[in-house]
């Protein structure tokens, strides 16, 4: 068996990587790993899952697994990932799994686990987990017959509580700004747009429909077509894009521009800065943040820490060193202070709140970043390890950073979750940074051609 943990937990297309079987044990291994050491009451499970077809039968597949290691179950239906992680820790469940490939088309799905209090895990847990499916260990363990087995329940005002959670974190009203928000027929098809509307905002709705099969097609954060072209039929502020799970947040300004992860955690930062609440005047973002985040943030005194990429790592390095914020150029924003995990919907309502209270727009907010042309090009391999570390690729790499200097950088690295190398490249000009970019994906197609 290969590396079942990505770097967002374990993915795979429907009945076929991830089958019902493998979600059952990975649900038995999760309960006997993170479940609590006194077993003077069963431990407690809190189960959600997004709008795929394929999470209602594995789903049911999850909760047979936890109710047979002798976990109760706290089922609470469609809700973003963020959801699921408040209620573990609002619940004190022992452990939370949410159904989702996230941004992934349709056909994936995944199992995200959360650790007690809402927490994703560290890598030496999932390997524990994995270790445990892989040798079959979960066989190994007693299993609990009459009132040992656990029980199920569903929580059927689950959105409400978290919805209630968000608003009440807004530092300021959103009254006068319109919205569109594109909910990707997703797991935030119900809740952003009560949020939002709770918080004072004027609401405009797009792609808030699933029907099991639509989630993330054509519509979300990663296709903002339609949403540009909302905002400026509707007259909107500003549009707002989540993804199949809602844990990720991009906006649009007025004119149809997007606004990205690195423009949003800058325009948050300074909101914190302001308000006093940025821990050590420190940002933490990944090593796929654009350089212009580094220099806006040097240039306002923020300091910028930079981790892997993965919104795990940034949330590692956040609870490690007391920091108050943190995210991804791809909109997986975290605040501590409120949620345990990236969240989109707490994004997007913080920053309307801070147009709000400063009474500029967004185009005038995000402006404070002006990026470097950056392209990335993501390169299907047959496999991706081979592919980033080949030696003519290793070389490339090495020539390409000569030749930009301190103009530019190269970065390669493997897709936690899908079969790609992911080549960014950032330079002066974009046709520079396309140029170099595109000669290094060369390579690495022919170090790891697809099958």
């Amino acid at each position: 068996m290969g590396r079942l943990f990505g770097t967002d937990g374990v993915r795979g297309r429907a009945n076929a990587d991830l089958t019902p079987e493998l979600a059952l044990a990975l649900a038995v291994a999760a309960a006997h790993t993170l479940a609590e050491t006194d077993r003077s009451h069963p431990p407690l499970a809190v189960v959600g899952r997004d709008t795929r077809a394929s999470g209602e039968m594995l789903e049911a597949a999850v909760v047979a697994g936890l109710t047979s290691a002798g976990a109760n179950v706290v089922r609470v239906g469609v809700l973003p990932t963020p959801a699921v992680a408040f209620l573990t820790a609002e619940a004190k469940a022992d452990l939370g799994v949410m159904l989702s490939a996230s941004h992934n088309p349709m056909p994936d799905n995944g199992i995200k686990l959360f650790a007690a209090g809402g927490h994703k895990l560290p890598d030496e847990i999932e390997m524990q987990i994995e270790a445990a499916v892989e040798t079959n260990a979960t066989t190994a363990w007693d299993r609990p017959i009459g009132a040992g087995v656990g029980r199920v329940h569903d929580l059927l005002d689950g959105a409400d509580h978290y919805v209630q959670h968000l608003v009440g974190t807004v530092p300021h009203p959103l009254d006068g700004i319109k919205v569109v928000v594109d909910c990707a027929n997703g797991a935030a098809a119900e809740v952003a747009p009560v949020a939002y509307r709770e918080a004072g905002a004027e609401v405009i709705a797009i792609h808030a429909e699933p029907d099991g099969l639509n989630i993330n097609d054509d519509c979300g954060s990663n296709h903002i077509e339609a949403l540009r072209a909302a905002v400026v039929e509707h007259g909107a502020h500003l549009g707002i894009a989540h993804d199949g799970d809602a844990d990720r947040c991009l906006a649009v300004t007025a004119d149809g521009d997007e606004v990205d992860g690195d423009q949003v955690m800058a325009i948050l930062a300074l909101a914190m800065r302001d308000a006093g609440t940025l821990t050590q005047d420190t940002l933490v973002a990944t090593v796929m943040s654009n350089l212009g985040l580094r220099l806006a943030m040097s240039a306002q005194g923020i300091r910028l820490i930079e981790t892997k990429v993965g919104d795990r790592y940034v949330l590692e390095e956040l609870r490690a060193s007391g920091l108050a914020l943190g995210g991804e150029q791809s909109g997986h924003i975290v605040m501590p202070a409120h949620a345990t995990t990236g969240d989109g919907v707490l994004t997007g309502l913080h920053l309307m709140a801070r147009m709000a209270a400063t009474g500029q727009s967004l185009a005038e907010l995000a402006s404070v970043v002006t990026k470097l042309p950056q392209v990335l090009i993501n390169v299907p391999v047959g496999d991706r390890t081979i592919g980033a570390a080949a030696p003519a690729v290793r070389a490339e790499v090495e020539r390409a950073e000569a030749e930009l200097g301190e103009t530019g950088r190269v970065l390669l690295r493997p897709s936690g979750t899908e079969p790609l190398v992911r080549v960014m490249v950032e330079a002066a000009t974009e046709a520079t940074a396309r140029e170099v970019a595109e000669r290094i994906a060369e390579l690495v197609r022919t170090a790891s051609p697809v099958a």
